[in-house]
C-alpha cells in the first residue's frame, strides 16, 4: 500500500503565478543580454564576406584572422596604450583627491561646508557637452599664453576626465567616511597619530570598499568616453574609444574586426568589474545609504 504526500507550502511562500511570472521575465532578460553578446562573438570569428552578407545565427566557418588583423589595420596596441594610461592617472588622481577633500568634509566644520558640498553635487546635472568648447577654449589659450599643451596631450585629457568623475566621487566618499565610527579617529589621535596618521591608518583601511568603487566608476567613465576623446586628442594621443573608427574606411567597413576589438577593448573593465565586484557592491550601498 502506497501513499503520496506533498509538501505543504509556506504561508509566506508567493503565489505559482508569480514566481512563473518572474522565471518568464527573467528568461527574456537574460536573452536580451545575452543574444547581442553571441552576435558580437560569433561576427568576430568570421570572415568578412559572411559579415557583410546576410547575418546567420550559425556561421558557415570560423577564423581567428580578425583577432589578429586587429593589431595591424590601425594602431589598436597604441590606442590601448594611451587609453590605459590616461584611464589609469584619471583614477589614480581622482581616488587621492576624492580621499582627502571628503575626508575633510565629514570630519571638520568649516565656513562653506555647505555651499561646497552642494556645488560639487549641482555639478553631475549638468550634460558633459555643455563644458566641451570651454574646456576647448580653456586649454587652447593656456597653450597660446604658457605654451603648455593641454589641447591634444593626454594631460589635458586626464583633467577632462576629473572634472567628471571627481564630484561624484567626493560625494560618494563623503557618505562612507561618515559611516565609518568617528572613536576610530580619537582612538588614533589618543595613540600619537596626527589627523593624516588617522586618515591612512584608521579611516582608508575601513573604507576600502567605498574607494574600491570610486576607483572603478572613475576608470569607466574614462576608458569608454568618446566625445572628448574625439576632439581633444588627435593621432599620437588617441583612445581605443575613438581609435575603433578606425576600421571604417571609405571603401569597406570591417566589421568582424570592429566586433573582435570591441571584445578586447572590454576584457579590461569587464575583469575588474568581476574582480572587485564584492567591494563595489558594499561601496555603492554604504554611499548610498549614507
Amino acid at each position: 500500500m502506497s501513499s503520496t504526500s506533498t509538501t505543504p507550502r509556506s504561508p509566506m511562500a508567493p503565489p505559482r503565478s508569480f514566481v512563473w511570472s518572474r522565471r518568464i521575465f527573467l528568461t527574456l532578460l537574460t536573452g536580451f543580454v545575452l543574444i547581442p553578446v553571441y552576435v558580437m562573438v560569433s561576427s568576430s570569428l568570421k570572415p568578412l564576406a559572411d559579415v557583410s552578407g546576410k547575418f546567420r545565427w550559425l556561421p558557415s566557418g570560423l577564423t581567428l584572422r580578425p583577432y589578429i588583423d586587429i593589431w595591424s589595420t590601425v594602431p589598436l596596441a597604441h590606442y590601448f596604450l594611451n587609453s590605459l594610461i590616461v584611464a589609469g592617472a584619471a583614477t589614480a588622481c581622482s581616488v587621492v583627491i576624492a580621499v582627502f577633500s571628503a575626508y575633510a568634509v565629514s570630519r571638520y566644520n568649516f565656513r562653506g561646508k555647505r555651499v561646497f558640498t552642494v556645488t560639487v553635487l549641482s555639478t553631475q546635472m549638468f550634460p558633459g557637452i555643455l563644458f566641451l568648447l570651454p574646456l576647448f577654449l580653456i586649454y587652447v589659450n593656456i597653450g597660446n599664453a604658457t605654451g603648455i599643451a593641454l589641447f591634444g596631450s593626454r594631460g589635458g585629457l586626464i583633467l577632462t576626465y576629473l572634472t567628471f568623475s571627481l564630484p561624484f566621487s567626493i560625494w560618494m566618499l563623503i557618505g562612507y567616511f561618515d559611516s565609518v565610527p568617528r572613536d576610530l579617529d580619537e582612538a588614533a589621535l589618543v595613540d600619537g597619530c596626527g589627523p593624516l596618521g588617522a586618515l591612512f591608518r584608521v579611516v582608508v583601511p575601513a573604507a576600502i570598499p567605498g574607494i574600491v568603487a570610486v576607483a572603478v566608476y572613475a576608470f569607466m567613465t574614462a576608458w569608454g568616453e568618446v566625445l572628448f576623446a574625439s576632439v581633444m586628442t588627435n593621432d599620437a594621443t588617441r583612445t581605443l574609444a575613438v581609435g575603433l573608427q578606425g576600421y571604417s574606411t571609405l571603401n569597406d567597413v570591417y566589421w568582424n574586426q570592429i566586433m573582435a576589438a570591441s571584445l578586447v577593448v572590454s576584457v579590461p573593465v569587464v575583469a575588474g568589474f568581476l574582480l572587485l565586484q564584492r567591494y563595489l557592491v558594499a561601496g555603492l550601498t554604504a554611499g548610498a545609504v549614507k
